[in-house]
């Protein structure tokens, strides 16, 4: 049985005593696949999720690594002509098989206004469609927030507004995208799903607390699904609390395949075959 972790944050610096002792621990785990998010800690670094792809991939007993090339909401800020243009070239690399994680996120008191916000997605959106690559969509809303986050936002809601922009600005492209670490309601899922997004599933899958998004994992139809970790954060349970990594996205496939009274074994299937349907650049050249 092999499973595809489609978003992890290898290049975060959690890894770097043990990077690649945890990339074997997944191979052996049956990840044999995993797409690691161009982030870093802004837009100087988004190039490092490509570096390790490179480094890693080909050597036995390793997964093989793709990577995306993002500018966070958190960073928006500094989405300027130099970052867009050294998006644009990563993005011409073969191993970049999206553009992300990118959207809105209006939790943290720190994170840039809604305008800066929006301004960094629109633009990173017409890098993507330019390059012909879907998009990796964070959203986060501030209903949890901190009373002053809640005032600095407003009335702003994060998935509205993301629904809204792609409606705008995506739709008309036609290449839809993955909504990372699914958080929203089956209303959600549905208007996803119609823009043509996948929906990727994270160990928060596991918590008690998440009926919603068990309910939309029931709700969409299994070749839209896609399960991840997230890592090195939502370690899904029994794991819950620790640094999370790739060879426990076992944990929250095992959950979602119960959830749709599916074996763990097509359920991998599944969401494997998607993983290579939906990006172009993973598939064997002819």
């Amino acid at each position: 049985m092999h499973l595809v972790d489609s978003h992890a944050h290898l290049d975060s610096d959690r890894y770097d005593e043990d990077r690649a002792a945890m990339l074997a621990r997944a191979y052996a785990a049956g990840v044999h696949t995993i797409l690691a998010i161009g982030l870093g800690d802004g837009p100087h670094e988004m190039h490092r999720a490509l570096e390790i792809a490179e480094e890693f991939s080909g050597q036995p007993a390793m997964p093989t690594i793709y990577a995306s090339a993002g500018i966070h909401p958190q960073e928006a800020h500094r989405t300027d002509a130099p970052a867009l243009s050294r998006l644009a070239e990563l993005a011409a690399n073969q191993r970049c098989i999206a553009i992300g994680e990118i959207g809105l996120d209006y939790y943290h008191l720190e994170n840039p206004d809604v305008p800066t916000q929006h301004r960094a997605f629109i633009a990173q959106m017409e890098v993507s469609a330019a390059a012909r690559l879907p998009i990796l969509l964070h959203i986060r809303t501030s209903e949890l927030a901190t009373l002053q986050a809640k005032e600095k936002f407003g009335p702003a809601d994060a998935w509205a507004d993301t629904l809204a922009l792609l409606e705008t600005h995506w739709r008309p492209t036609g290449l839809g995208g993955v909504m990372h670490c699914f958080s929203g309601e089956v209303e959600h899922a549905r208007r996803s799903l119609d823009l043509g997004f996948m929906l990727s599933f994270a160990g928060n899958l596991t918590y008690p607390r998440a009926q919603n998004l068990r309910d939309a994992a029931i709700f969409a139809p299994l070749d839209s699904l896609l399960v991840e970790t997230d890592a090195p954060f939502l370690a899904p349970i029994p794991n819950r609390g620790q640094r999370n990594e790739p060879a426990w996205v076992a944990h929250t496939a095992a959950r979602l395949a119960a959830e749709r009274k599916l074996a763990p074994e097509a359920l991998a299937e599944a969401t494997t075959t998607n993983f290579h349907r939906f990006f172009v650049r993973t598939r064997p050249l002819a």
